[in-house]
C-alpha cells in the first residue's frame, strides 16, 4: 500500500491517541490500535532492493602447533591458523544491494554487506596474534565489509562512482571465502588492503577495456589520516582490465599509492612504537606503492571446464621516521580450477612470497611483545604454499569443499617463548621451524 507522507503522519497522530485512551478505556483503544496496525503502515520493500548472502561453517586441523595457538604459520589468516582441531564458523554474510540498471542515464544505488562470525575477527582487525590464536575465535565479532552509494552520470558510456566503504581493488582472491577457488586464504591475499573509505569511479570504454581510479583515506581504515599522526594521509587507486574478444580471459592491473603511513596490511598493530613497516607518528613522510597484476582464462578446447589463473604482486613500504625500517616484498601464485561434472571440481593453488625482510608480516624474531624492543632488519623471507581443493555441488545453492593445504619456507613457522627478551619473564617471537605445516579442513556452504 502506498502511503502519502501527510497520511503516514495523521495515522502516527491517530495511533498516538488511541494509546492516550488506554487510560479511559483499554478494551476500545485495543480495538482501535489493532484496526491502525491493521489499515496502516508502511511499506518496507522498496523495488529493485535484493537480499542475499550465505552462512559459511567448517572444520580445521592443523598438524602445526600446539592447541593453545603458540605456534604459528607466516602468511595465513588468523582463523586459518588456530591450532589442532577447530569447528569454524567462519561467517554468515548477509548483502543488500539496490544495483544500477544497465541503462545509461542518472541514477543511483546502493549496497551494503555485512559478516558475522570467526573470520570477522581478523578482517575488522587483522593480526598475526604470538600466541592464543584459538582464544580469538570469536563467532559473535561482526565485521562492516563495504557500505557505499551508488552512482551513475551520463557521461560518455555511462560514469559510475561508489562514495563510502568498499572492498579493495587489489589482488585475485576475495574477502568471501566461497567465492575463491580454495577455503583457506592465499599468502599473497594476506598482503593486500582489505577496504577502503573513499570514492572509487569505474569507467567501461569498450567491450574490451574498462579502468578505476579513486581517492581513499589509505588502507584498512575509516579515518582521514593513515597510522601516521604528522599529516593528512590518503591513497591513490588505479586499475586497467582487458577482456579477451570471445570474453573468455580477463587481465587485470592494479595500482595503489599511499602518502602516508600504511594501516595494517597482513598484520595490525596501531600503535604507533610497533614494528610495522612504516609505521610513522610523526613526520608524514612515509610512502607505501603496490602493483598487482592478475587474470585469468578460460580455453575453449576444454569446454569451458578448465579455468586458469595467475596473480603477481610487488609493494614497497619507506618508514618515514626514525629508527623505523622500509621493506620490499614482491610475489606470484598460478591457480588451476577443472570441472569434471555438474557437482564435482578440483582446484590447485601454488604460492611464493619474497621479501627482504620480515617487516611485511609482521612476526619479526626476537621481537620482545612485552617491551616493544625491535632487533632490526631480519633478512630473508621466503615462503611458499601449495594447497588443493575438491568441491561438491551436492543441491541447489548447497556447496561442500574439502582441503589439503601445506606451507613451508624460511622461518616459516613461528612462536612464543618466554626467555632471550630484555628482561625475566619477557615474551619473544621465536623461530620454531621452516615447516613444513600441514592443514586438513572441510566446509559446508549454504548461499541464498
Amino acid at each position: 500500500m502506498n502511503i502519502k507522507p501527510m497520511d503516514a503522519v495523521l495515522a502516527a497522530l491517530v495511533v498516538v491517541a488511541s494509546v492516550s485512551l488506554a487510560d479511559s478505556g483499554p478494551d476500545a483503544s485495543a480495538k482501535d490500535t489493532k484496526k491502525m496496525v491493521q489499515n496502516n503502515f508502511v511499506e518496507t520493500a522498496q523495488k529493485g532492493v535484493k537480499l542475499s548472502g550465505y552462512v559459511d561453517t567448517g572444520y580445521s586441523y592443523n598438524f602445526t602447533g600446539a592447541s593453545n595457538g603458540t605456534d604459528s604459520v607466516s602468511g595465513r589468516f588468523g582463523s586459518d591458523t588456530a591450532g589442532k582441531g577447530d569447528f569454524n564458523l567462519y561467517a554468515v554474510k548477509i548483502a543488500l544491494e539496490k544495483a544500477l540498471s544497465s541503462e545509461n542515464k542518472a541514477q543511483a544505488g546502493f549496497r551494503a554487506d555485512v559478516m558475522i562470525g570467526e573470520d570477522a575477527v581478523y578482517l575488522a582487525n587483522r593480526t598475526a596474534v604470538q600466541g592464543g590464536i584459538n582464544d580469538d575465535q570469536n563467532s559473535n565479532s561482526l565485521f562492516l565489509e563495504q557500505a557505499y552509494v551508488n552512482l551513475r552520470a551520463p557521461v560518455g558510456n555511462g560514469w559510475d562512482f561508489k562514495v563510502g566503504k568498499f572492498v579493495s581493488i587489489l589482488g585475485y582472491e576475495v574477502i568471501e571465502r566461497p567465492g575463491n577457488m580454495n577455503i583457506t586464504y592465499g599468502l599473497l591475499w594476506q598482503q593486500f588492503p582489505l577496504f577502503y573509505t573513499g570514492v572509487l569511479s569505474s569507467y567501461k570504454f569498450d567491450e574490451y577495456l574498462d579502468g578505476k581510479l579513486g581517492v581513499v583515506n589509505g588502507s584498512n581504515t575509516d579515518n582521514n589520516t593513515t597510522t601516521g599522526g604528522g599529516g593528512d594521509g590518503c591513497a591513490v587507486l588505479a586499475a586497467l582490465n582487458v577482456t579477451a574478444p570471445d570474453g573468455n580471459a580477463n587481465w587485470s592491473n592494479n595500482f595503489q599509492y599511499s602518502s602516508n603511513s600504511e594501516n595494517d596490511t597482513s598484520v595490525s598493530s596501531n600503535s604507533n612504537s610497533g614494528f610495522i613497516a612504516g609505521n610513522n607518528n610523526s613526520s608524514g613522510s612515509a610512502y607505501t606503492f603496490i602493483y598487482d597484476s592478475w587474470g585469468n582464462w578460460s580455453p575453449k578446447f576444454a569446454d569451458n571446464k578448465l579455468l586458469l589463473a595467475f596473480d603477481a604482486t610487488i609493494g614497497t613500504s619507506n618508514a618515514g621516521r626514525s629508527g623505523g625500517e622500509s621493506t620490499t616484498w614482491c610475489g606470484a601464485a598460478a591457480y588451476a580450477k577443472y570441472q569434471f561434472n555438474d557437482w564435482l571440481s578440483l582446484s590447485c593453488r601454488g604460492e611464493y612470497l619474497h621479501g627482504n625482510n620480515y617487516e611485511k608480516i609482521g612476526n619479526e624474531l626476537n621481537y620482545d611483545l612485552s617491551t616493544g624492543q625491535d632487533p632490526g632488519n631480519q633478512s630473508g623471507m621466503d615462503l611458499w604454499e601449495y594447497t588443493i581443493t575438491a568441491g561438491f555441488n551436492v543441491i541447489d545453492n548447497l556447496m561442500i569443499r574439502a582441503e589439503y593445504r601445506l606451507d613451508w619456507g624460511n622461518n616459516s613457522v613461528y612462536g612464543t617463548t618466554d626467555s632471550g627478551g630484555t628482561g625475566a619473564g619477557d615474551t619473544v617471537v621465536d623461530a620454531v621451524s621452516s615447516g613444513p605445516a600441514h592443514y586438513a579442513g572441510a566446509e559446508v556452504v549454504y548461499s541464498f
